[in-house]
Parts: C-alpha cells; structure tokens; sequence
C-alpha cells in the first residue's frame, strides 16, 4: 500500500543543504556589495573630482563645470553599448527583471547578468546617473543565487528560493537591513510565507548584514535619535501624508510607464535611448547636482533638516524629473535610493507647509521625512511591510513605528485602490504574466481529510464478480452507485482492494464477468489518513494518478472510515470561496449538497 512521497528526514536534509548554499550566495552578495559600491566610488572620483580614490563621494562639490553635463551622457552611452554587445538583462532596475526570471524562466537567470549589472550600474552611478546600486545588487544576487541553483541542477522551487536569497542578500548588505530584505524577498518575488524558504532568507540575510558590518559602517546608516514623531497630537497629518505618498506612488508609476511609451513611439534603438535620458539628466544636474548619484548624503539632510522649503520643492521636481526619464529609457540602475529621497522630500515639505500655514502644528519636518520615506516606496512596490521596517532598521530609532505603520498601511491602501499594479508587476503584466498580489495559506494545508471526507463507505467483498457487480450498477443499486470507486473487502472486513466503474466497464468488455472483483481491482493501493492535511492526500492522487482514495486511521491500515474523491477535495475549495465573500453561503451550500445521477454518469461516460 502506498503512503508516503517524501519523508521528513528528506525534507530536513534538503532544508539543510539549501540553507548552506543560502550562507555562501549571503557572503559572496555581501562581498558583491563591498566591490561594486568602492568601484563606484573609484568612477565618481575619477569622473568628477579627476583623482584616484575608492572612497564613496558625493558628486554634489564637483567643480567640472559644464561638462557635468556630458558625464551622464558618457555613461548612458558606454551602458548602451553594454546592452548591445553584453545582455539587454541589463536594462531596468532590477526588480521586475528577478521578478520575470521567477515567472517566465522557472527561476532561471543567466550568469551574465552577474558580470554585466553591475559593471553597468557603477558605470551609470559613477558617471551622475540618479540611481542607488541597491537594484544591481539584488538583480546581481539573485542571478548569483539562480546561477548556483541551475549547476547543481536543483529544482524550480529551489532555485526561486536561492534567488530570493541573493536578492534579499543584496538589499541588505547595500543598507544593513536584514530584516527587510527578508520580508521583501518575500513580498514581491516569492508570495509565500514557508519555513523551506525562510531559514534560508534569513541566513542570507544576515550573512551579508554581517559582511557588511565587518568591511563598512556598523551600524544604522542614518543614525538619527533626536527626531520628535509626536504620533498622538500629529496623528491627522500623519494620515493626510498617508494619503498624499500613496498619491505619489500611483502617479510615479503611471508618469514612469507613460515617459517608457512616449520614447517606445519614437521607434529608436534600445541602445541609444539611454544616452537620451541620461543627457536629460546632465542638464538637471548641472543646476541641481544634489539629483547626480544615489544622494545618500542628501537623503541624511533631508532626514537632519537642512533644507529649505524652497530647495525641497525644487529638489523634489528635479530628482522625479531625472529618475523618470532615466528609467523611462532603460537605464541601468537602483530604484530604491532614488524613490527614498523623492519619499523624503514629500514628507519633509508637508511638514514645512503644514508648519508655515498651522503654525500651531509644529510638526518635525525629519520625522515626516523619515514615515513619508518609507510609505512612498512601499506603496509603489507594494512591499508595505518591508517598507514598514526599512526606515526603522536604517535609523534605529524606535519611535518612529507607530507613524511608519499607519502612514505606511494608507499609502499602500489608497495606491491599491487606485492602481491594482505596482512599479514591479506592471511591466510583466503588460506582457501578459499573471503575477499574484497576495499569499496565504493553501486551504488544503489547513483542513484535515476527516473534515471533507465522506463517511457514507460502501464496501462490496472480494468474492463478488465482475458480472454481478456491473448488473448492480446498471439497476442503480445505491451501496454500489454512490461512489466511482469502491473499496474491497474480505470476510473480516479488511480492505483488500479497490475497484471503479471504469475497471468494471473494461473488464466486461474484455469478456471478464465471471472473475471476481477482488482479482480485477487494484490491490497496490493508494491511502488516505483521516488525521493528515487534505493537502497531503491531494498531492498523492496526483502522484499516483488516481482519483479517489480510501481513508483509513494510522492505527489501523485495514479498516475503511471514509472516502475522499474529487468532489470532496472541490468542496473544501469551496467553502474557502464562500468564507472570503467569493460566492455566496447559500450557492455553495446548494452545490455542496447537490446530487448526481450515478446511473445515468455512468451509461455515458
């Protein structure tokens, strides 16, 4: 009798394996990181201060003058070029591409997307481009993982999970935030909330957390502790920001798809669009040059409070202005640190006016940087909780959880309301991908088989024949007509065996009514435990081909207690849909009690 597929030592010893690899992809997307980010450093220094050093710089003090106008170019030039002759993979950033490997390519990226992101992105970084090199770096991790998974010919399921664990390796190691690169993994590449996955995340992530500690800053990346959030008494601004970032969410999203289609109509080749938006670039960075690069440096003052209403305002058009038309042609870059200042200086100036306008409010301009931050990211992603999170990890200032939390929930629920795609999901659903916006928990995995199971079990003994059997059937006798299948029994009652309609119509036709039932039924037989998830049943009919099983205790093998067909596994969907609101009580009552003809089913089929 067959029972079970995979044991739990299995399922252990491959956790185990996969979390070994999970470590070395979270250390080797760790030292990923440590390179790419001094590289860009070394091209920053050479481009706009003409010297050699790997130290991380802003571009903001350059003294180059005019030609900050042609070093956006020069790099839009050099990534087109790279797209042509390297891999067009590289084009984007990052996340819908990972997202597309995991569901167009079972899981699959090739490994030159390793080589040449992030070759491309400090290219494009280090020459002005107004990107972060966090996209790269995910996009760079999880080819990486996706790599390693497709030598070592492991399975589609384990090749997504190790994508996913260089895609959250990548985002943590970039900020030092281990805890949302795990929940981001989850919420936009993965859909699914399983221990098979989430051992290996978190070991990932906090792997690459550790490299990055050890060989850059410990620590918060934004350490500010002075930030007065004041969540009662602001609690209605907090809301009205809410509402505000969840608008700039949906309006980033459209303004980037519509600036794409606007350049698609010119019918240019992919490879020169880039030098367009990255000279669109140059020009804004030339009068604004705090737009050039990832700003962390800016994102920090925003954060501090250093700016003017004035400035934030201007910084805001300027930054939106030069992402968007980078993106919008292709551009090789991080979205994340981009899309935090423009969050940033949202949040910042609603204080600022708030404050010019109510000056009762006095409202901190930092701390609604810092909640508006998150929310328009979060909301543009649809990565809420992650979102949620990130500001808190890159901050450590624990005070800010209760705004993050609200602003955070209405900017996703207003953009939700608004746009049904995000920023990730609307390029492959344009293409024609089904992408899920939501997980839970399977139904299947929930309810046990006793719960769906029919314990009306008609048993017909062993020594009954072929003959005997079809002429009940064709009289409609109910004990034999209530089910498809039936069990056989012996002169205790012991299941010996399993018959169905179908064996018996072949049987008859093969000129077999005089044997009996017990020498043409099935005896390997394929069982079901009343006490097991109906999910467990399920993926053994499947397994074994089978459309209905015997149920039985795990105490005793031999005693039938129920049956679970087809239309038992239905009905449990069933009332999922009806407790979710999908149909109606009274419809799936109605179809849960209707009943066939099984005389008439059976003359037919």
């Amino acid at each position: 009798m067959q029972i079970d597929l995979v044991s739990d030592e299995q399922k252990g010893s491959r956790l185990l394996y996969i979390s070994l690899l999970a470590a070395l992809i979270g250390i080797g997307t760790g030292l990923i990181m440590y390179v790419l980010y001094h590289l860009i450093g070394f091209l920053t220094n050479l481009v706009f201060y003409h010297r050699i050093s790997f130290a991380f710089v802003s571009e903001v003090n350059n003294q180059i003058g005019y030609l900050a106008i042609l070093m956006p170019l020069l790099g839009g030039a050099l990534v087109g070029l790279m797209s042509k002759y390297g891999t067009n993979q590289i084009q984007g950033h990052g996340l819908p591409e990972a997202l597309e490997a995991v569901v167009s390519n079972k899981s699959r990226i090739s490994g030159k997307v390793a080589i040449w992101k992030p070759l491309s992105a400090t290219v494009v970084i280090g020459t002005g481009g107004p990107f972060g090199a966090e996209g790269p770096i995910i996009q760079t991790g999880g080819a990486v993982g996706s790599v390693v998974g497709q030598i070592l010919k492991m399975t589609e399921s384990e090749r997504r999970i190790l994508l996913a664990c260089g895609s959250a390796a990548g985002l943590a190691a970039t900020f030092g935030t281990p805890i949302s690169g795990v929940i981001m993994a989850i919420e936009v590449l993965l859909f699914e909330f399983r221990t098979r996955s989430f051992i290996p995340l978190v070991i990932a992530s906090s792997l690459a957390t550790a490299v990055r500690f050890q060989v850059m800053q410990s620590g918060a990346m934004f350490p500010i502790r002075s930030l007065n959030f004041e969540f009662s008494g602001a609690l209605p601004y907090y809301i009205i920001l809410g509402i505000l970032c969840g608008l700039a969410a949906v309006f980033f999203i459209k303004a980037l798809y519509w600036t794409e289609d606007q350049f698609e109509k010119l019918h240019l080749s992919p490879y020169v669009l880039p030098s367009i938006g990255a000279l669109g670039v140059g020009v804004l960075g030339y009068f604004v040059p705090r737009i050039f690069g990832p700003g962390y440096d800016t994102i920090d003052a925003i954060l501090q409070n250093h700016f003017t209403l004035t400035f934030l305002l201007v910084l805001l058009l300027f930054k939106f202005t030069a992402l968007i038309l980078s993106l919008g042609t292709k551009t090789s870059g991080g979205l994340l640190a981009p899309v935090f200042m423009i969050g940033a200086a949202i949040g910042g100036s609603f204080a600022m006016t708030v404050n010019h306008f109510i000056p009762g409010a006095n409202l901190s301009p930092g701390a609604f940087a810092l909640v508006g931050m998150g929310a328009v990211f979060g909301a543009s992603v649809r990565s809420t909780f992650a979102f949620i999170i990130f500001p808190l990890e890159m901050t450590q200032n624990f005070n800010s959880v209760l705004p993050l939390m609200l602003v955070g929930v209405v900017a996703s629920g207003v953009a939700y309301v608004l746009y049904r795609n995000s920023v990730v999901t609307e390029k492959l659903v344009r293409r024609g991908f089904l992408i899920p916006q939501d997980y839970e928990a399977d139904i299947f995995k929930r309810v046990p088989v006793s719960d769906v199971m029919d314990t009306d079990v008609r048993t017909i003994p062993g020594t009954m024949t072929v003959g005997e059997l079809s002429k009940k059937i064709q009289q409609g006798d109910p004990d034999v007509n209530h089910h498809k299948g039936l069990p056989i029994v012996d002169d205790e009652k012991h299941l010996t065996g399993m018959i169905t309609h179908g064996d018996v119509i072949k049987a008859m036709q093969a000129g077999m009514q005089d044997k009996t039932v017990a020498d043409v039924g099935s005896k390997d037989l394929v069982l079901a435990f009343q006490s097991e998830p109906l999910y467990q049943a399920v993926v053994r009919m499947l397994h074994y081909d089978v459309g209905r099983l015997p149920v039985v205790n795990r105490d005793d093998i031999h005693t039938v207690v129920g049956y679970l067909g087809r239309s038992q596994v239905i009905s449990a969907r069933l009332k999922k849909l009806a407790e979710d609101g999908i149909i109606s009580p009274e419809i799936a009552e109605k179809r849960l009690r209707k009943k066939g003809d099984p005389k008439q089913e059976f003359q037919t089929r």
